[in-house]
């Protein structure tokens, strides 16, 4: 005879003891039935587990300890040992434990076991780029085999079971592993038969704490999994408020003033958002950027912020940790603070704010005046780098680059801010970087992507002056484009306006089969140039070239006024389609794997959709794009984020929205900046400026028309060896 079966006997001697001991006293309901359901299900675990929490309206049982709540519960009834020491601490569950539990014929619900009785287990693992995935047909229609869901921060105990219902791996897509499993994909949730056991090697119960996605998955998954566990196979039902939510619901009836609402609540973020960097918080910050590290935990929300002297940092990445925390991206971005400070310096005009008005002006000093983005060798009129901005500060990685896309959002955002403060003293600064970029453009108006200190080092800034690149990617070449057109407005200087209308016409000629990527990203970046075209040139040619992007943009605008994510063959470049499971997470990416995902793109497409909308509507009256605005305009209002728990996320937009699902879901391949990446700046901020020009009733053209930049032209001009 076995010992397990010994065991076994033994116990059967005692049985009748410890079963009085289960019935206890009844908990008192609000029917029979709901008495009925709720015993079937005994809890072992923390009253603040999310889903004890989540079906607390029930009256289920809950113990501290799991030989309690076996001992507590019904013969053949269920108990879930839930994982309250996760991440540091495993389940652990004797053999004493075990045994009552089968003798009592109960069916258990078990996560993160440090022991399972004939089962080997490994030393805990970490994901990086892995999610879960549904690998059996026990969800049936709902969820079928191959649909991926995401376990933020998943830490797993390593094993091998066959049939599991979910694993865990490296897979591509958005909502389905469309290369298959690989072969290292590890069970997260598989059942014992014979011993009645459900063993969850991760903490699943940490849904809602840990914000696992796709909401509505996780309710299936977990009312099929008690349904399961449940004798009778009854119903379960769970709910709960997610701690982090779209602002309003995709047919919800807005405030008469949401878009101001809206507003405010962006720029409110900024102050809650704990970016700005405090004096406190420098040296480290400094000494992690100097090493190249970009990431960093984010600061408890007593922890003081900073009032823009000192910068403010990139945003959020998208990983979520197991707490439903977010890290912070360091970098000090020249453009993501110059577009803060846009922000604020809206704020200030509509708001009457001194506060925002103080903040940004540090930010605009701090990019110009008291950082190496605009110093050292960009200060120095001898260099070829001269009057260039920098991709970013104090890291050496940051500060060697000079992205034309870059310079132009902080010249943009600089010359709003500059007119909503009426403050002059950034406008020699933006002189330069305008020229300087003008004079590292080619002969036929492209720039290409990015010219580092290096290669202007070895062969001057004339050698690109003067070549003949072709770069048709409106991406990175476009809003440099509509900087020199705004440029040529306010000073008349022929190379602005000759380079960029040649430019124009040659990408517009290939358009849209010569482009590099070809998708909606590009057309929204193109908008803005071609609208601004027509306030120089209007011609009918101008105004079919900004009709047939605006058009064609505009055929992926879905009904709740989201802008699709499109591709054409897998992309290019650094900007490609996962093309297999291997390549996720390895480079930039778009949020979907195929056309017809239903994600917006709210960091590279929406927002420069908006502004771009808004300047052509200001350009032409035309009432069709208006139409699209004022719906692009809505969507973004109604999902904005929104948490108490986590103020710093209140206000602001995470990348990716699926207004099908209505939740913050698609692929999250991208290398740096994925589905819930928060950037304090780029098109979450241009979304949040065009409501403020909205409320304005004007445009950014309008807006800027008083500057006084032309009087640093001539003597700018000079400097930078520029003939007239």
């Amino acid at each position: 005879m076995s010992p397990w079966r010994a065991q076994i006997i033994h116990m059967k001697f005692f049985i009748s003891a410890m079963l009085a001991l289960a019935i206890g006293p009844a908990a008192p309901s609000v029917s029979r039935a709901t008495t009925q359901d709720a015993a079937a299900l005994t809890f072992c675990c923390s009253p603040q587990n999310g889903l004890f929490q989540s079906l607390a309206s029930r009256k289920y049982r809950r113990f501290d300890s799991p030989l309690t709540a076996i001992e507590q519960a019904k013969t053949n009834s269920a108990v879930l040992i839930l994982a309250d020491g996760y991440p540091e601490k495993l389940t652990q569950l004797s053999e004493k434990e075990l045994l009552f539990a089968q003798v009592k014929s109960l069916r258990l619900f078990i996560e993160f076991p440090e022991a399972l009785p004939g089962i080997k287990m490994g030393a805990v693992k970490t994901i990086e780029w892995e999610r879960s995935v549904v690998a059996s047909t026990n969800f049936g229609d709902a969820l079928p085999a191959m649909r991926i869901l995401a376990i933020h921060d998943c830490h797993f105990v390593p094993t091998i079971a066959p049939n599991p219902w979910l694993v865990i791996a490296r897979v591509a897509g958005f909502d389905t592993a469309v290369y298959g499993l690989p072969p290292n994909a590890a069970p997260i949730l598989f059942e014992i038969p014979d011993k009645k056991i459900l063993v969850a090697t991760t903490k699943l119960s940490g849904f809602i704490t840990g914000r696992f996605a796709p909401a509505k998955d996780w309710e299936v998954i977990w009312e099929i999994i008690l349904a399961k566990l449940d004798p009778e196979n009854t119903p379960h039902k769970i709910a709960w408020a997610p701690a982090v939510r779209p602002a309003f619901g995709p047919n919800e009836k807005l405030p008469r003033k949401f878009e101001r609402l809206a507003f405010d609540s962006a720029a409110d973020w900024i102050f809650k958002s704990r970016l700005l960097v405090h004096p406190s918080r420098q040296t480290e910050i400094q000494k992690a950027l100097a090493a190249n590290v970009e990431t960093i935990a984010t600061p408890s929300g007593d922890a003081p912020h900073g009032d823009g002297s000192l910068g403010i940092l990139e945003g959020y990445a998208s990983g979520i940790r197991h707490d439903g925390n977010q890290i912070q991206r360091l970098p000090i971005r020249a453009d993501c603070n110059a577009e803060s400070a846009m922000v604020l310096s809206l704020d200030a005009v509509l708001n009457k704010d001194k506060r925002s008005a103080a903040t940004a002006k540090n930010l605009l000093d701090y990019v110009y005046f008291n950082s190496e983005i605009c110093g050292g060798v960009r200060a120095d009129p001898k260099h070829g780098a001269y009057g260039l901005i920098s991709w970013g500060a104090v890291s050496p990685a940051w500060l060697v680059a000079n992205y034309g896309d870059d310079n132009a959002n902080a010249i943009l955002a600089t010359v709003v801010s500059a007119a909503s403060l009426k403050d002059t003293q950034w406008d020699e600064s933006v002189m330069k970087a305008l020229l300087a970029n003008l004079r590292t453009t080619g002969k036929l108006g492209f720039r290409g992507d990015r010219i580092d200190v290096p290669a202007l080092e070895q062969q001057g800034w004339k050698y690109f002056h003067d070549a003949s690149p072709v770069n048709y990617s409106p991406h990175f070449e476009a809003y440099l484009w509509a900087c020199n057109l705004w440029a040529f407005r306010e000073t008349g200087f022929r190379p602005f306006l000759d380079k960029t209308t040649n430019a124009i016409a040659m990408t517009m000629k290939v358009y849209p089969d010569g482009w590099r990527w070809k998708n909606n990203l590009e057309r929204a970046h193109m908008l803005l140039c071609l609208a601004w075209l027509v306030r120089v040139d209007d011609t009918p040619q101008h105004r079919e070239w900004l009709n047939r992007v605006a058009n064609d943009l505009l055929k992926w605008q879905s009904k709740s006024g989201a802008i699709y994510e499109t591709l054409v063959g897998t992309g290019g470049g650094h900007y490609q389609v996962p093309q297999s499971n291997e390549a996720y997470g390895t480079t930039e990416t778009p949020l979907i794997q195929k056309n017809g995902d239903p994600a917006s793109d709210q960091l590279y497409t929406t927002g420069y959709a908006l502004l771009g909308l808004h300047e052509a509507v200001g350009a032409t009256g035309d009432k069709k794009l208006r139409d699209a605005e004022n719906k692009l305009a809505e969507f973004l209002c109604r999902i904005q984020i929104r948490s108490e728990k986590f103020p710093y996320l209140d206000g602001w937009w995470f990348r990716a929205f699926d207004d099908r699902r209505w939740e913050f879901w698609a692929s999250s391949a991208d290398v740096g900046w994925g589905a819930w990446s928060v950037e304090a700046g780029w098109g979450q901020a241009w979304t949040t400026a065009v409501l403020a020009l909205r409320k304005k009733k004007t445009t950014v053209w309008e807006l800027t028309k008083s500057s006084r930049i032309e009087e640093y032209f001539e003597k700018t001009r000079v400097a930078m060896e520029l003939e007239k």
